[in-house]
This record gives C-alpha cells, structure tokens and sequence, in this order.
C-alpha cells in the first residue's frame, strides 16, 4: 500500500502515529505555542502544523474526536466529522468544541483529534423520476421499532 505522505509546516509539529498496532486511525496533535483554553460552550481551530498528500482521488481522510477527550471532558468536533479531500493541500486545523461544564485547556503537544483514511466511492449522480420501492418505503427516525 503507498504511503500518506505528511509535511511539517512547522518544526513542533508531531507526524500523526497510531497508539496501539490495532487502531484505525492515528492521532492529530495541537500544533500550539501556548495553551488554548476552551470554555462551556466555547469553539476552537487548533492548528496541526501539518499538511498531507493522498495518493488518489479514491481515498478521504476523515478527522473524529477522540474519545477519552469527549467522554471525560464534553471536547470534540464542532462538525462532528472532518473531511479531508484527496486534493487539499493546506494545513490540517482542527475544529473542537466544548460541550462539557467546565473549561478545558489544550495544550500544545496533546492528542486532539483521530485520523482515519478510507476508500471513497465515487459513483456519477443521476437523477431518476422515481425510486424503487422497499419494505421500509419513507419510514425514517424511528420507523423501525423503538422511539
């Protein structure tokens, strides 16, 4: 398999790594020169100091919260889920939130986020008059058993 290639776009930036042999993903670290402290409710970008390269157009790099960091502290992805196109360049930011309640403060070497890189499918849109039809039909949020 060939290599995600990563450039430091600054010397205290960390090349991602992953925490056990087993992990999907590898660890985003905060590329900062002091602390970053996020209050309740509060929003952050925090800076890589990274940029990568995917071989191909057939591959994203996904961005997740790390765990420990949202079920201990309420910190995760102000978008949930990060998406890195094939085709950008520029630095890998990272942009957390804190849903706890009580400030948090990122320090500058801390594992932030999770990196995940997966296939992609790239089938062409085509619009349609009608759709097939399927047991389930239009039935969604809760339409298959408990509310």
């Amino acid at each position: 398999m060939e290599p995600i290639r990563f450039q430091k776009l600054h010397p205290n930036a960390v090349l991602p790594q992953r925490a056990t042999p087993g992990s999907a993903g590898v660890d985003l670290v905060a590329c900062l020169q002091e602390p970053v402290q996020l209050q309740p409710g509060g929003r952050a970008m925090v800076p890589t100091g990274l940029a990568m390269a995917l071989p191909t157009t057939e591959w994203v790099g996904l961005v997740y919260a790390r765990s420990g960091l949202a079920v201990r502290h309420g910190i995760t992805l102000s978008n949930c889920v990060g998406v890195i196109d094939s085709d950008y360049r520029g630095e890998i930011r990272v942009g957390l939130c804190n849903l706890g309640q009580e400030a948090y403060t990122i320090q500058p070497g801390e594992r932030i986020a999770q990196l995940v890189i997966t296939p992609v499918l790239l089938p062409p849109v085509e619009q349609v008059d009608e759709l097939d039809s399927t047991e389930r039909g239009i039935g969604g949020f809760g339409s298959t058993g408990k509310q």
